[in-house]
């Protein structure tokens, strides 16, 4: 009897603390369906770019709210969406996961795509973030090495930095960014790779190289092929941003590649225009400046009471014949930190990496180099720029003075010393090396003796004078000594190369 007293007052005491709220969940029915755009009615409340719920585990994106009708992007399944179906607001936006994505192919929901299985993680974030406040964000003097000499000397990018890659199709732009991903290996920084719009072929193969050189292991793909819905390529960057902001915030440093914003602009386009948007120059609606903006400015080196992270961003746009002026190349030029150009004719002159030392540019500038390879290509670019402009005037006059022919063959051994293969990044000493080798006056004479300091100073150094690379890798600095004991080394390894050829001969 005692007990069935004792039940009934806890039973009694629960339902006093009981109070009932009512759950709040705003709920309407497709009214049509086409495109991968459905509109909707009732969802009252419904907030712009929270995900919206169907039938059969299909989601989607308010993106377009009025008083008696709501636009809503379709990610998946657009197929088995019917008129008359229920729609339900979630009440939150779209977010990715940010643990165990190391070495993952994902879609931007965070779906893993690559048959390894579910993504176990404790955290989230939601693809869509302010960018961090001027006074959270410190300067930008940390390097972040490419393994690509000519881009490292005349177009250097730091860590929290947001380069431009641009160029028509087929110069090389995809090359570039995978390569400086795989030059990021034992460096601690954590890589992400956003393919937007691009061909399931083509991304498999960026997999397969990444793999190939044992940068899957630190590096996150999160993919959104031309196969898949509009606003899926249209949250893919945002998603990949969010993932990098994880490792960013956490103190760490990140890279991340969208490739490429051109598509990614179509895309969104594309939406737009099916959710009867205005269209403005292009077609594009006016909002496409914005679109790339809070993307990019997300990119920051935080300051240290922010734990001194950093996102380092390489965003690449597609240009149609070298036009670096249309809407889309200019909006996004003005929105990072420089831009690497890289020219079609170079890229078919054998020139690799093809870039236009004219229109290529850093904002950061030296800042993002270290003492040792600033002090060498200091004036790397301007040799450079007036060697171009001197072999335009070459093309036109038979008669040249012996210094305009000192000029352009200096040129010619510059251009030569920048081209580079793929998949051979070169450390930073080595690079400092090289360079100056190339610059200090009277040490390299001919274009064969060029080659064959291209192509074998680093291995002779690290044999006879690996002291002179470990004081540079370590100080990051070319001191007077240091660089008397690198003029002997490269005078001997001339003087080696010239005995061999005369034994031969």
């Amino acid at each position: 009897m005692q007990e069935s007293i004792s039940i009934d007052q806890l039973l009694r005491q629960r339902l006093e603390q009981y109070k009932a709220e009512p759950a709040v969940s705003s709920y309407g029915h497709v009214l049509s369906v086409s495109d991968g755009i459905l509109w909707a009615d009732g969802l009252e409340g419904l907030q712009l770019s929270e995900l919206v719920a169907l039938p059969n585990n299909v989601f989607g994106l308010a993106l377009s709210l009025a008083p008696d009708h709501n636009g809503i992007a379709l990610l998946n399944d657009v197929s088995t969406v019917e008129e008359g179906m229920e729609v339900r607001g979630t009440g939150r936006v779209i977010e990715v996961p940010l643990d165990g994505l190391e070495g993952r192919i994902v879609d931007p929901i965070g779906r893993p795509l690559d048959g390894k299985g579910p993504i176990e993680s404790r955290r989230s974030r939601p693809i869509e973030q302010p960018a961090p406040a001027i006074m959270d964000r410190s300067a930008v003097d940390r390097p972040l090495h490419t393994g690509w000499l000519a881009i490292d000397a005349m177009v250097p990018i730091g860590r929290g930095q947001r380069e431009l890659i641009i160029g028509d199709r087929q110069t090389g732009k995809t090359s570039l960014a995978v390569d400086a991903i795989i030059n990021q290996c034992g460096r601690n920084v954590r890589c992400f790779y956003v393919a937007i719009g691009q061909k399931i072929s083509t991304v498999k193969q960026v997999v397969d190289e990444l793999a190939a050189h044992d940068a899957l292991s630190y590096t996150t793909i999160i993919a959104a092929t031309a196969a898949d819905p509009a606003p899926l390529q249209y949250i893919a960057p945002y998603a990949g941003c969010a993932m990098a902001e994880g490792v960013m915030y956490a103190g760490g440093d990140a890279l991340i590649v969208y490739d490429d914003l051109s598509k990614h602009a179509v895309a969104y386009r594309t939406m737009s225009l099916l959710l009867r948007r205005a269209p403005g120059r292009e077609a594009y609606p006016g909002d496409v400046f914005y679109l790339h903006s809070r993307l990019l400015e997300r990119s920051a080196q935080l300051s240290e009471e922010k734990g001194h992270g950093s996102m380092t961003a390489l965003p690449i746009v597609e240009t149609m014949a070298g036009d670096i002026s249309a809407y889309i190349p200019t909006n996004v030029i003005s929105i990072t930190d420089g831009q690497i150009f890289l020219e079609e004719g170079l890229f078919h002159a054998g020139v690799r990496p093809a870039v236009n030392v004219g229109l290529s540019v850093s904002r950061v500038g030296g800042s993002a180099q270290t003492k040792a390879i600033r002090k060498v290509a200091s004036q790397l670019r301007l040799e450079l720029s007036q060697y171009n402009e001197m072999k335009i005037f070459a093309q036109f006059g038979s008669d040249l003075d012996s210094a305009t022919q000192q000029q352009l063959a200096y040129g010619e051994r510059l251009m030569q010393v920048l081209k580079q293969g793929r998949y051979s990044p070169m450390p930073e000493e080595e690079q400092a090396a090289l360079l100056f080798a190339m610059t200090t006056k009277g040490l390299v004479q001919n274009m064969e003796q060029t080659t064959a300091v291209q192509q074998g100073l680093a291995a002779y150094l690290r044999t006879h004078a690996p002291h002179i690379l470990t004081q540079i890798h370590q100080t990051g600095e070319l001191s007077q000594q240091t660089a008397e004991a690198l003029t002997l080394q490269v005078e001997n390894f001339l003087t080696q190369l010239a005995e061999q050829k005369e034994s031969l001969q």
